[in-house]
């Protein structure tokens, strides 16, 4: 498959239902990063390294929040993160109103990649392809339509459709050179990252079945990439749904209003007045150039 330049393509191969079988069963062996085709990545910049992995190499272990829409992806660049994720879960939830059960379309994910890639432009997006939308040639469409929204990367899996969370039942948990879905303990943390090569990933889903760490603690497993794909998602819903309850049960929000951002918060955090001032110098540039025409 053809990539185009600043790319990453995280894969997850043939799915399988455990770390222990994908381990052990007939004594089969994890796949590692350095077998051929494992990890596509296409070189672009600095000595051939793409963004995420300047990233990796600058910082050692890199922690990447869930975005689902240009506000989050907005918010999580103020916040200082160094990368973010756009997770095929959230998004099907927050686009789409229904559960990751493989309704949420490539071009679907990659019309958000380009809202959210363009509110938050100073980190890397990676962005969550699922399993590329068909054959060959849909994945590579796929990945082409991500570059040109401008995803810095993204995440392919193999699995039976319709594809599910890997934390759902009715799945198979894929499992690659450097991703292994779903990990039930620490000890099968430890044994990836004591079995694998290369850089990896790290899924931590509040209520999921991996144990939650810090990414220093992942670290020190061997990990990389620590994702939290619905951390934000999860907030927000919590957040909505105790304020509109509260405001069906008493009319208003006047008792709540601490639970809520202000108006000058929120004007701040979109960056309002920056927009204030570009209209104000355009608009004497407009004026300008009208007052020149009339002479």
């Amino acid at each position: 498959m053809a990539m185009a330049p600043a790319m990453t393509t995280m894969t997850a191969a043939k799915p399988r239902p455990s770390l222990a079988a994908l381990g052990h069963r007939r004594g089969r062996q994890l796949p590692t990063t350095s077998r051929r085709g494992a990890v596509k990545v296409a070189a672009a910049g600095v000595r051939g390294a793409t963004r995420i992995q300047r990233l990796i190499e600058e910082e050692g272990i890199v922690l990447m929040p869930g975005c689902y829409d240009a506000l989050s992806a907005a918010i999580l660049q103020k916040t200082e993160f160094s990368a973010g994720f756009i997770s095929g879960y959230a998004l099907s939830a927050s686009h789409l109103g229904k559960p990751d059960f493989g309704l949420l379309t490539p071009p679907e994910m990659a019309e958000t990649a380009r809202f959210v890639c363009a509110a938050a432009p100073r980190i890397p997006i990676i962005a969550d392809a699922d399993t590329g939308g068909g054959n060959a040639l849909n994945v590579q469409r796929t990945i082409q339509d991500l570059i040109a929204a401008g995803a810095a990367g993204c995440f392919l899996e193999d699995q039976a459709w319709p594809k599910k969370c890997g934390h759902m039942r009715g799945k198979q948990a894929g499992a690659d050179a450097c991703f292994v879905e779903a990990p039930r303990s620490d000890d099968e943390l430890k044994e990836i990252g004591r079995r694998t090569t290369g850089y990896r990933v790290c899924n931590m889903i509040e209520g999921g079945v991996t144990p939650l760490h810090t990414p220093e603690e992942l670290k020190a497993m061997g990990f990389h990439l620590i994702v939290h794909p619905l951390t934000s998602l999860y907030a927000s819903a919590l957040a909505i749904t105790s304020v509109l309850k509260t405001l069906k049960e008493a009319g208003s929000t006047r008792d709540q209003l601490s639970k809520l951002a202000t108006f000058e918060e929120f004007n701040k955090l979109i960056d309002l007045e920056s927009w204030f001032e570009l209209e104000a110098r355009y608009s004497k540039f407009r004026g300008t150039a009208d007052i020149r025409s009339l002479n």
